[in-house]
């Protein structure tokens, strides 16, 4: 019972230092901190598209920070999409977006990538777009 009791202990420790635990990258110590955009939609369900339609995805984000943020990439999951974005400086409070444009090529459902590159995160955010092309009737 006393190793149960201590196991469990040093578990819950653990647990409570790992939550709050500092990030150590090239030297210098961040805390985790919460992202300054706000996405809408991180994944976006299409439903149907007729083969040979494109179809335009808008991803739409808040800057939720209070500092400018700045997109300063946008790479689609593959040459099946094409990507646009918002260029401007978006102020804190301000909307900004993420178009993919998908040529909805292949019949069949599919599940696609885009990937934004912002001033405001060192990693990466994944937007999904999903959905079935269907034959033209």
């Amino acid at each position: 019972m006393k190793t149960l009791k201590f196991t469990l202990m040093g578990l819950t420790l653990g647990l409570m230092s790992f939550s709050i635990a500092p990030i150590q990258k090239n030297g210098m110590i961040k805390f985790l901190t919460t992202s300054p955009i706000t996405w809408k939609n991180e994944i976006v369900e299409v439903g149907e598209i007729a083969q040979g339609t494109p179809k335009v995805i808008e991803f739409e984000f808040k800057n939720t920070g209070n500092k400018v943020v700045v997109i300063t990439d946008v790479k689609p999951g593959c040459g099946c999409t094409n990507a646009d974005y918002t260029k401007d400086s978006i102020e804190p409070g301000k909307i900004g977006y993420v178009k993919a444009t998908f040529n909805a090529a292949n019949v069949g459902t599919f599940s696609k990538n885009v990937t934004v590159f912002t001033t405001a995160e060192e990693t990466p955010k994944v937007l999904t777009f999903k959905g079935t092309v269907i034959t033209k009737k």
